[in-house]
C-alpha cells in the first residue's frame, strides 16, 4: 500500500519535523511506499529504516535541500524534477534516481550508495567522496556536467560523468576538479581544463570498459534515457582521473620543521622581550609521534568493565565469560564457571530467576537477549569434585534455604567445615517449600539439593535452633552465619483479620499436598511475586475466581502477572481494605469484593527468638554493619531476607558475599565492602560486528556481544596500521599488548574493538 503525503495543508506549508513524524509514523505501521508532494521540506528520505527490514520507495516532487541525506540501504528515492543542493549528502547506501539536474555538493561525503542524475550536478560535487572497505564503494552518475571543484578532497568511490549534450563546454567537470583527490576514480567523456596536477588523467583499461558497460545501462534505465546507450558506448571520448600517490607528488617544503625550530623559531625567542619567560628545549618532534610524546596510549582492558548482564545479576555472574568458553570449545569450564558463584544454576537462573541479566543484555539492540537460561539448565548435571577441608576453624549455618546453602556452599569450596542447621524436615527453604511446579520444576531442583547434600557439608535437618542450642554453637563454632529467612507471615490487624489465611502457610500446606476448602471467590491482599504464586494454588485448589488487591501498582514481575491473569485472576489496585467477615473484603473507598476465603500476602518478617535482645534492635531486628556483622558479637554474620527481603538471586549474593568477609574474619583479616565494578559504556560495544549471527542459530555462543571482555577476534591485531598490537600466549591464557615505540596513539584499535576492550586514555 502506497501511502501518499501532501505537504501543503490548510493552504500551509507544513514544516520538515511534521513531514518526517509522518513519515516514521507510517513506518512504524508497517508502509514501505511513499508518494511525497514536497514543498521545499529538507532531508526526506533520510536516515530511515523498516523493523521489518523491506525496503522503503520514497517517490518525491519539489524537494528541499539535503533529499536522501544519510540515506540508508534498501532505501530507494525517485525524484520527479530538479533539486537543490547537498542532494544524496553523506549516503550511506540508498538509491537516489534524481530526474533532473542537482544543486551544489551532490553526493557530498557520501560514503556508499548510488546517486544516479539525469541532468547536470553543480560545484563541489562528489567532494570528499569516501570508501569503507566493508561496504560497497559509493557511486556517482551523471548524465551531463559538473560544476567547478568537483571531486574536491575525493577519497574513494566512483564518479562518472557521461558529458552528454555539452560537447560545447570547455570542461564537463568545470574548473579546479579533483583538487586534494587522494583516492577513487572519475570517469569522464569530453573536454576538461584546469585540471589538478595532483591526479592522472588515463586511458580506460579492459576493466574500467566493462564496469562502464554494465553500469551504463542499469543508469540510463534508472533515469529513462536508453537513448543514449549507443552514444555512450563509444569509448574514444572516455578517459579516467584516479589520484597521484604521496610520493609520486614529491612533496618538498623550503625549510623542515626541525631545521626552524632549532634556528629561526631559537633566535627570535632568545631576542625577544619574553625570552626569559619562555621555557623551550627547543626540540623538534616528528609529525606522528610514538613512546612518550603521544597524545593518547591505548590500554588493553579486558574484563576491566562488568558486562550489562553482569552488572544487573545480583549474584554478579559473569556470563559474557561463560560464553567465552563455549566458543573456545571449553563446555565443562562452561558449565562448571557459574557454580563458583551459585550452587543453583538450574533452579534459579533457569527457572525462578526473572532474569535481569538478559532484560539489560545487549543483544536487545540487535535482535532478542542471549538464552541464559540455557546455560543454567545445561549446569545442573555437572558432577562435582570431591571439596576437602583444609582449615582447621568451622562454621555453624542456622537455616538452609538458599542464602544459607550460598554461603556454606562458599565457605566449603575455600576448605572450611560447615555445619547447617535447619528446622525443616528438607532443605531448600523457601525454593523448595512454597515455589509451584509451574515454575519450578521439582526433579530438577531435587538434582541440585542432592548435589549440595553430597558436597562434604555436615547437614542437621529437623533442629530448630533455641537460645540453649545456640548457646552451645557460639562456644563450639568459630563464626555463625544467621540465614534463617523470613518465615513468620505479615497480619494487618484490620477489623476481621482473624479470619485471613497467611500466603506463606498456604504455599507451604499447598506444597505438601493439603487440600483447601476455598469455595468459588477468593481474595488475596497483596499483589507481589509471591502472591502471583498464590494466585496459581488457588486455582489448582478449585478457586473459580480469584482477585488480587494492592494498595500500590503491583510490585510482581510482568511475566508472574502475565501467568495469573491468562488463568482468568484480576488484580485490582490502589485498594485499601477496610474489613473483612463472612461475607468478603470492604475496602475504605465504598467498594465490596465478595470473598468465600481471604488471603493475605503482604510479607514476611525473620523471628529472632534464640537470640537474646543485646543482639536486636527496637524493632526487633538483627543489629548489623555494612558487613553484615553483628554489633554485639563479632562472629556472628546475618545474611538473606534475615536481614532484607529479595529475590532467591538477591539471597544468594548475600550469601557469598558474606561468606568471603567470614572468611576475612576466621583469618583475622579486616572486613571489605562487595564494590561493583563499573559497567562498561553501552557505546562503546559494536553490535554492527554481531549482526551476522541470528537468534536459534546452532551455535548460541556466537551471539553474544562479549561486553568488555575480549572475543580474542584479532581485528585490533589486522587494523593496527604501525602493526604495534601483539598478541601473547602463556599457559593457556592470552593478552594483547601495545608496542609503545610502534604506537601513535591514532585510536583506530579503540575505534574498532567489537567487545570495547581497549580504552584510549590521555598521556
Amino acid at each position: 500500500m502506497k501511502k501518499t503525503i501532501n505537504t501543503i495543508e490548510n493552504n500551509e506549508r507544513i514544516s520538515t519535523q511534521a513531514l518526517m513524524q509522518k513519515i516514521q509514523t507510517a513506518i512504524d505501521s508497517g508502509c514501505n511506499d511513499f508518494e511525497i508532494h514536497a514543498s521545499g521540506q529538507h532531508n526526506i528520505a533520510g536516515s530511515l529504516w523498516s523493523k521489518d527490514k523491506k525496503p522503503l520507495n520514497f517517490y518525491i516532487t519539489n524537494p528541499g535541500q539535503r533529499v536522501g541525506a544519510m540515506g540508508l540501504y534498501n532505501t530507494n528515492i525517485y525524484v520527479e524534477g530538479s533539486v537543490p543542493a547537498d542532494a544524496g549528502w553523506l549516503n550511506s547506501g540508498a538509491k537516489i534516481v534524481i530526474n533532473g539536474d542537482c544543486g551544489d555538493t551532490a553526493g557530498h561525503c557520501a560514503a556508499s550508495g548510488k546517486i544516479y542524475v539525469s541532468g547536470s550536478v553543480g560545484a563541489r560535487s562528489g567532494a570528499l567522496m569516501k570508501k569503507d572497505p566493508k561496504y560497497p564503494a559509493p557511486e556517482l552518475w551523471v548524465l551531463k556536467n559538473t560544476g567547478s571543484f568537483s571531486f574536491e578532497f575525493m577519497g574513494g568511490g566512483i564518479a562518472v560523468v557521461c558529458g552528454i549534450n555539452c560537447e560545447q563546454l570547455p570542461s564537463v567537470l568545470g574548473n579546479r576538479a579533483c583538487v586534494g583527490m587522494v583516492g577513487g576514480i572519475v570517469y569522464f567523456r569530453g573536454s576538461i581544463k584546469d585540471i589538478s596536477d595532483e591526479v592522472y588523467v588515463l586511458d580506460l583499461d579492459e576493466k574500467d570498459i566493462e564496469f562502464l558497460q554494465n553500469g551504463l545501462k542499469v543508469f540510463l534505465n534508472e533515469i529513462n534515457k536508453q537513448e543514449y546507450l549507443e552514444t555512450l558506448l563509444d569509448f574514444s571520448n572516455w578517459k579516467k582521473i584516479v589520484a597521484k600517490t604521496y610520493e609520486e607528488r614529491n612533496l618538498q617544503t623550503d625549510i623542515s620543521t626541525k631545521t626552524y625550530r632549532l634556528n629561526e623559531w631559537a633566535k627570535e625567542v632568545e631576542g625577544s622581550i619574553f625570552g626569559d619567560l619562555i621555557q623551550d628545549d627547543f626540540t623538534a618532534c616528528d609529525l606522528v609521534q610514538t613512546g612518550n610524546s603521544r597524545l593518547r596510549v591505548p590500554h588493553w582492558k579486558n574484563y576491566f568493565y562488568s558486562a550489562p548482564c553482569e552488572y544487573n545479576c545480583p549474584i554478579k555472574i559473569p556470563t559474557q565469560k561463560r560464553f567465552s568458553l563455549l566458543r573456545a570449545g571449553k563446555i565443562k569450564e562452561a558449565l562448571e564457571l557459574v557454580l563458583d558463584y551459585s550452587p543453583f544454576p538450574a533452579s534459579v537462573c533457569a527457572q525462578v530467576c526473572p532474569n535481569l541479566c538478559l532484560n539489560n543484555c545487549s543483544r536487545i539492540d540487535v535482535d532478542k537477549p542471549m538464552d541464559v537460561k540455557m546455560l543454567g539448565s545445561l549446569s545442573k548435571d555437572i558432577k562435582l569434585p570431591k571439596y576437602e577441608i583444609t582449615k582447621k576453624k568451622k562454621v555453624a549455618v542456622i537455616g538452609a534455604g538458599v542464602a544459607g546453602i550460598s554461603a556454606s556452599w562458599q565457605l566449603l569450596k575455600s576448605g572450611y567445615g560447615v555445619d547447617i542447621f535447619e528446622q525443616d524436615e528438607e532443605i531448600g527453604g523457601k525454593l523448595y517449600q512454597v515455589i509451584p511446579s509451574e515454575r519450578l520444576n521439582p526433579e530438577i531442583l531435587k538434582t541440585e539439593i542432592d548435589k549440595f547434600k553430597t558436597s562434604g557439608i555436615k547437614i542437621h535437618t529437623s533442629t530448630k535452633v533455641t537460645k540453649e542450642i545456640f548457646s552451645k554453637l557460639n562456644e563450639e563454632f568459630d563464626a555463625i552465619i544467621v540465614a534463617i529467612g523470613a518465615q513468620s507471615p505479615v497480619v494487618i490487624p484490620f477489623e476481621g483479620y482473624e479470619r485471613l489465611i497467611k500466603g506463606l502457610d498456604f504455599l507451604k500446606d499447598t506444597k505438601k499436598g493439603k487440600k483447601f476448602n476455598l469455595g468459588n471467590n477468593v481474595v488475596i491482599i497483596g499483589a507481589g511475586n509471591a502472591a502471583m504464586d498464590v494466585v496459581l494454588e488457588c486455582y489448582k485448589q478449585n478457586a473459580k475466581k480469584v482477585t488480587a488487591i494492592d494498595i500500590q501498582e503491583p510490585s510482581a514481575f510482568e511475566k508472574e502477572i502475565n501467568n495469573v491473569k491468562k488463568l482468568g485472576a484480576e488484580i485490582l489496585f490502589p485498594c485499601f481494605t477496610k474489613k473483612i467477615d463472612e461475607k468478603g473484603v470492604y475496602l475504605k473507598d465504598g467498594r465490596f469484593l465478595e470473598a468465600d476465603s481471604v488471603i493475605i500476602s503482604v510479607g514476611d518478617r525473620p523471628v529472632f527468638d534464640f537470640l537474646d535482645k543485646n543482639y536486636l534492635d527496637e524493632k526487633s531486628r538483627i543489629k548489623i554493619n555494612k558487613f553484615n556483622n553483628s554489633e554485639y558479637n563479632k562472629k556472628l554474620f546475618a545474611i538473606g531476607d534475615s536481614i532484607s527481603s529479595g529475590l532467591f538471586t538477591n539471597a544468594i549474593a548475600s550469601g557469598k558475599d558474606t561468606a568471603h568477609n567470614v572468611i576475612r574474619f576466621l583469618e583475622n583479616k579486616e572486613l571489605v565492602s562487595v564494590e561493583n565494578k563499573k559497567m562498561i559504556p553501552e557505546n562503546r560495544i559494536k553490535s554492527q560486528y554481531y549482526e551476522c549471527y541470528k537468534p536459534n542459530c546452532d551455535n548460541e555462543q556466537n551471539r553474544c556481544l562479549s561486553c568488555g571482555y575480549c572475543r580474542d577476534c584479532g581485528l585490533c591485531l589486522q587494523s593496527c596500521p604501525e602493526g604495534a598490537i601483539e598478541r601473547i600466549e602463556k599457559d593457556g591464557k592470552f593478552e594483547y599488548i601495545s608496542n609503545s615505540e610502534k604506537c601513535i596513539g591514532c585510536g583506530i584499535c579503540a575505534g574498532l574493538c567489537p567487545c570495547g576492550i581497549w580504552e584510549l586514555e590521555n598521556a
